[in-house]
């Protein structure tokens, strides 16, 4: 089922003038949250990356669930910061600014993901007031994998020539500068590697093997020793099939045998859509519903400046519609069935939520209730293209 029975009961009692919405199941959150912890390891630490979706209640739902969380940028520092205070957070991203890295490093961030020799110069120089301050740092490096390792991913960022991280052939310069002065205040700790999103539990771990692997050789030839490696997110969510999870038991056995073999390392991962993505939901209201050379359209309240999602990713959101028999208006109730393509209120053809999907019935009036709508939905969405009103938000 694509909308649970809670939240289809909430959305069916919110008024009219109420929708768009989006409903927040942070009991489901919580629930899910808790179910990934146990299933890994307790040498595997547990990072949240926060840009799929910041909601003040959602990282609230997932502290005592997570053992940080990662941010990538000053706006998404300040925010975890003052909504989640004393969490251990990383800091990443490939486009630091001086300002950016300053207030991280006022902040006290826990881990620095550090993507280029330049930001190890930035960095250093951020200090160079206070020299008995001293950072813990991971070099993100677009680490080499087996060929046909990142075939099925649906974002790759690495692998291939890349904007993220460093070129495995820069990264002996860094080592030698973190070898030197340098490294007086930016302890090394190991290798962050995020390649690509959209890994089924083998293939990533099957990632996570080779770069465990080459950060292991990078250490052995430069006299190293790395405590931690950052296989980064990625866990595949499939909106085609909802019911279709990420196999977290297999992964957290399959990495609890790659720890067996490196007992030395500690290991974080970092998803986001992966954890969020099934608590989110975006209810709206039916406004028309009509034919255009033989095809059944239901143009809905909102669309894509609210839940870009669908229009990102190429995909159909998927959805459940709630049924409403009340009709007050003396005309004929617009309705169709069969498969219908469900649109918003934009002025493009490029607004469209899903794409010929059978329903038995739909109306004008009805509701609609979007699933998998708890990552990189609002908050990735170009909110005021034609200044629409933004949606309601509730949390039950």
């Amino acid at each position: 089922m694509t909308v649970t029975p809670n939240v289809r009961e909430f959305v069916a009692g919110l008024p009219a003038d109420a929708l768009p919405a989006y409903v927040y199941d942070l009991g489901a959150l919580r629930t899910h949250a808790a179910m990934v912890r146990a299933a890994l390891p307790t040498e595997v630490e547990l990072y949240y990356a926060a840009k799929a979706n910041p909601d003040a209640a959602v990282l609230e739902a997932l502290r005592d669930a997570v053992d940080g969380f990662e941010v990538s940028s000053a706006g998404e520092l300040a925010h975890v910061r003052q909504m989640a205070p004393g969490a251990p957070l990383a800091f990443g991203g490939p486009g630091k600014t001086p300002a950016e890295i300053a207030a991280a490093v006022e902040a006290g961030v826990h881990r620095w993901h550090l993507e280029s020799v330049q930001e190890l110069y930035q960095l250093a120089s951020a200090l160079s007031s206070t020299p008995e301050q001293q950072l813990d740092v991971l070099l993100r490096v677009n680490v080499p994998v087996v060929e046909g390792s990142l075939e099925s991913v649906a974002l790759a960022m690495g692998g291939k020539p890349s904007p993220f991280g460093l070129d495995p052939a820069a990264v002996p310069q860094a080592l030698e500068l973190l070898g030197g002065p340098m490294g007086r205040q930016l302890r090394l700790r190991g290798i962050h590697a995020h390649l690509g999103s959209g890994l089924s539990a083998a293939e990533h771990l099957a990632v996570a093997e080779q770069i465990v692997n080459w950060s292991a050789a990078l250490a052995g030839r430069h006299g190293l020793r790395f405590d931690e490696v950052n296989v980064g997110g990625g866990m595949a969510v499939d909106y085609a099939d909802p019911a279709a999870r990420f196999d977290w038991a297999e992964f957290g056995d399959g990495l609890r045998k790659l720890l067996d073999r490196r007992p030395e390392l500690r290991l974080r991962i970092e998803p986001g859509r992966a954890l969020t993505a099934y608590c989110g939901f975006y209810a709206t209201e039916v406004l028309d519903v009509k034919l255009s050379q033989g095809e059944p359209f239901g143009v809905v309240r909102g669309g894509t400046h609210h839940l870009r999602t669908p229009a990102t990713k190429g995909h159909d959101q998927p959805f459940a519609v709630v049924p409403v028999d009340e009709w007050s208006h003396p005309w004929p109730r617009p309705e169709v069935s069969g498969p219908v393509s469900l649109t918003g209120q934009l002025c493009t053809p490029k607004d469209l939520l899903a794409q010929g999907i059978p329903v038995p019935v739909l109306r004008a009036g009805d509701r609609v209730v979007f699933a998998m709508a708890g990552a990189y939905a609002w908050n990735i969405s170009h909110h005021e293209f034609l200044m629409h009103p933004h949606p309601g938000f509730y949390w039950i």
